[in-house]
């Protein structure tokens, strides 16, 4: 016997969660590709942290080390590049998907210069600093991948995991700035001043990204974010940090040290990427969750709506979101029909209190992304009016707010303001 077919309240509602869950799984395949960034990222980060060792310390006995962290790295890639032929590069999608791809392609320009670069590096063509900046230009841009991934993802958990892990990852590529930064200056026997302000700049941005990351990491990421802060390795290159700030043309410092500050911050990145990897864990298993949950609602969702429907309510139905009927209010007892407008209405307004928390716990975590996309927006603008660096613009800004008494993020949304003011003023004149 064929099933009755369902009114169309009850389709739509159907359709709906249907919708969300095609949307989880399309969000599952990007956090997947996330986990595939996020392991090239380390590989690539590891890769950057010799290079710059065999080029700054003149240690060739590294290169054969560096050769087989160049190969681990190359699979990896080879992976990621795998799992990019999964995605549905023709479907229309939003722009939020047309920003992803933006960045994927970005990203992949930047690879497909790896091999050239390799061989540069391998035949000291390239001075440490060149390189070290084409390799942070590389893993900026699959970065900013996972930030993307972050911005667009719908579900208010995934968005707090992407948010907790895309922070994490750039604390930790930050970590890894200053490792090779560290280098350099201890290398020369002792720190230049715009060499120990880029180190405090670097200093000071991981403190901001793990911050945030420990405002959205679960209990158990948070433990393991502790412990590591509670290591040897991160006491001793907290100490080595100390010892090049004191440092100047007159009070130099045996270059091995180089060695020593290279192996504890590199003890220290190898701590992160544990945590790392338990942030993609709980993200993949998040994802999973999240679409299991909406399975197990569609199926019992069903079977209730399918019941629901052998029910005559053709009146009700026309009354079901009429805003004058008071018949939702006070049904008459008894009734089938009354029955299922009641049953109905609990699932459309169950429906729109999830949706509703949803998107509550949503906002919280677009904050925290809106934040850094205007300091990073501040920095860029006050690089191109001023001609001055990076730190030199987060240091103004920096300054600005302590000036003021105001977050970091409140004077780049002020300083935004008024340069997109000054920009329409013209333009009013006419």
């Amino acid at each position: 016997m064929q099933p009755r077919a369902l009114p169309a309240t009850l389709r739509f509602m159907l359709a709906a969660r249907r919708s969300e869950l095609s949307a989880l799984e399309d969000l599952a395949q990007t956090c997947t590709l996330v986990t595939r960034i996020s392991q090239l990222v380390h590989a690539l980060q590891k890769e950057r942290g010799y290079s710059n060792l065999y080029l700054s310390i003149d240690a060739p006995h590294q290169r054969q080390y560096l050769d087989s962290l160049s190969e681990a790295t190359a699979l990896l890639e080879l992976e990621l590049r795998n799992e990019l032929e999964h995605l549905d590069q023709n479907s229309a999608g939003s722009a939020d998907k047309a920003r992803l791809f933006t960045r994927i392609a970005h990203a992949l320009h930047y690879l497909d210069e790896l091999p050239g670069l390799r061989r540069r590096v391998r035949e000291h063509r390239i001075s440490a600093q060149d390189a070290t900046a084409a390799l942070v230009r590389l893993i900026g841009s699959l970065l900013a991948v996972v930030f993307e991934a972050a911005d667009s993802a719908l579900d208010p958990q995934i968005t707090h995991c992407l948010v907790a892990l895309f922070n994490f990852m750039q604390g930790k590529e930050l970590a890894g700035q200053e490792r090779a930064l560290g280098v350099t200056g201890f290398a020369s026997g002792y720190f230049e001043t715009e060499l120990l302000e880029r180190l405090e700049h670097l200093q000071e941005c991981q403190e901001r990204s793990f911050s945030t990351f420990s405002r959205f990491a679960s209990p158990a990421a948070q433990s393991l974010w502790q412990a590591l802060g509670a290591s040897d390795s991160h006491r001793q290159a907290c100490q080595l940090r100390d010892i090049a700030r004191r440092t100047h043309a007159g009070a130099k410092v045996d270059g091995h040290l180089g060695e020593l500050w290279f192996e504890l911050h590199t003890q220290r990145i190898d701590l992160m990427q544990g945590i790392e990897s338990h942030l993609e864990q709980e993200l993949l298993q998040c994802c999973q969750q999240s679409m299991q949950r909406i399975r197990n609602d569609l199926h019992s969702h069903r079977r209730l709506l399918e019941s629901l429907s052998g029910i005559q309510a053709s009146t009700e139905q026309a009354r079901l979101f009429s805003v004058h009927s008071s018949d939702l209010d006070s049904p008459r007892p008894d009734t089938p029909s009354s029955a299922m407008a009641l049953s109905t209405l609990e699932l459309l307004q169950h429906q729109a209190l999830r949706l509703q928390g949803m998107h509550d716990e949503l906002r919280e975590a677009r904050q925290a992304l809106d934040e850094r996309k205007q300091v990073e927006r501040a920095k860029q603008q006050l690089i191109r009016q001023l001609g001055c660096s990076e730190s030199e613009a987060y240091a103004q800004l920096r300054q600005a707010a302590m000036n003021q008494g105001l977050r970091l993020e409140e004077v780049a949304q002020r300083f935004l303001a008024a340069n997109a003011a000054l920009t329409r003023r013209p333009h009013l004149k006419h």
